[in-house]
Formats: C-alpha cells, structure tokens, sequence
C-alpha cells in the first residue's frame, strides 16, 4: 500500500461496516494511517471513519513522520505501509515499538513483502493486512490489535511464515533455532502447549477447545508466555515456535 503528502488531521468518511469485539472501555480505538498513496489513506479513513467505536485521528505519508504524528496524536493503533519512500514501514515499526508506551502496529502489506513483514512482526507488530483485506476484516484487524489479541489469518500465517524460513539448514549450527529451543525449554507443558497453538494460527477459542481450557485461561497462559519469553505479542510467541521447528 501507499496515501495527501504530510502528516494531516482526521478525514471524514463514509459510513463503514460494523465491527467487532466491542470498543476499549475508555473511548473509541484511535487510529493513525501512514501510507504514501493518497487515495489508500482516503479509503482506509472511510472504512475507518465511519465506525462509531474507531476514530482516525490523522495521517502520514512517510515513515518519516510517524514519530511526530504519533506525539500529536496519540493513536492506539498505527495502521502502517511497509514501502514509503524516504522511510519504511519497517524501520518505522522498529523505532516505535521501542518507545516505553508504544501504540500497536498493523502492517500494511502485499504477499511479495513476505520477508519484509517478518522482520516487522520480529520488530513487535501486531500483524499485517493483505492490500486486498475486505473493510470488515480491517476494522475486526484494528479492533484485536487494540484489544492486544495480534492474530494473524491462520492460513495467512502459515503460508507466510513457511514461505519466508523454509526448510532449516541442512547442517551446521542455527542460532535463532537454538535460542528458541533454549527458551522453550523453560516452559511447563501446558505452556508449551499453547504456545505451540499459536504458532499453528490458532484463535483464543480453538486453543480452549483443542486443549479443554476456558478462554479465560487461554488467556492468562498468553500472557504468562509473554511474560517469561519476554515478548510483546502473541505473533513473536507464534514466530519463536516456528524458530524452534515445532510447527
């Protein structure tokens, strides 16, 4: 993706498809679009504007921009372009995740940036979109990043994720695989467990079904293997699972 040149205020838009879950307790999700196509930003402020619980609080052209779009803004979700011209989405993405409060981001992408959009998930993303994501799928994508649940499409993830590691190497030692196993190897195995159902794409809901859990606790596992994997959403759980080979 690409979108007026300079960080802009909000654009009014079109009613847009009802969403779901429902809105964060304190307001509506505020959202920040950074996209070098004016017409991309135009359609994403429609889709967006028009949805009673999100707000788009403004714009940006470039990577570049994103620091002090962000500090004027304060969105809760970045919805970010990888390919701008003067600063990536990536190195964007990289800088703003290392900030101590940072807004969550939603890589905007196509299916050729495969390895791109790996190294933005490493960097802390909270997933991506295809360019061709259908505006119901966008505004459920916003509502989950915000919530903090960083799902991918199940499919989507897999397709991805094997098509960027491939096959491990065929001999000879592999740091990120044994970094991976060294921290899986720390976790009980209900930990395991769940982190290796998220490595496989699966929702809050199918982990409660596939191991016999409520969702309640699915979700306190999550955020246990976050806490002691060190990591910041459940997509780099669901990438470390993949460095170990388990999936």
């Amino acid at each position: 993706m690409a979108a007026v040149a300079g960080v802009t205020g909000p654009t009014p838009g079109a009613p847009g498809p009802a969403a779901e879950p429902p809105p964060t307790p304190d307001g509506p999700v505020r959202v920040l679009i950074v996209d070098d196509d004016p017409l991309v930003r135009a359609g994403l402020s429609m889709i967006l504007g028009g949805v009673p619980d999100l707000l788009v609080v403004g714009e940006a052209a470039d990577g570049s921009e994103v620091p002090a779009a962000v500090a004027a803004y304060a969105p809760d979700v970045v919805l970010m372009d990888i390919r701008m011209p003067r600063l990536d989405g990536l190195a964007a993405t990289e800088a703003l995740r290392a900030l101590p409060r940072p807004p969550e981001v939603l890589v905007l992408t196509t299916f050729d940036a495969d390895d791109q959009v790996l190294r933005a998930l490493r960097a802390g993303a909270g997933g991506f979109l295809l360019k061709d994501t259908p505006p119901a799928e966008i505004v459920r994508a916003v509502h989950r990043v915000a919530a903090g649940e960083a799902t991918l499409s199940p499919t989507v993830t897999r397709r991805l994720i094997d098509h960027v590691t491939g096959p491990g190497p065929a001999a000879g030692p592999d740091p990120r695989r044994e970094r991976a196993l060294r921290l899986l190897a720390g976790l009980s195995e209900r930990e395991r467990e769940v982190a290796v159902a998220l490595g496989q794409g699966r929702t809050n809901a199918e982990i409660a079904a596939e191991l016999y859990m409520s969702v309640a606790t699915v979700k306190a596992y999550v955020s246990r293997l976050l806490t002691r994997l060190d990591l910041n959403n459940r997509v780099q759980v669901a990438l470390l699972v993949h460095d170990a080979g388990l999936v």
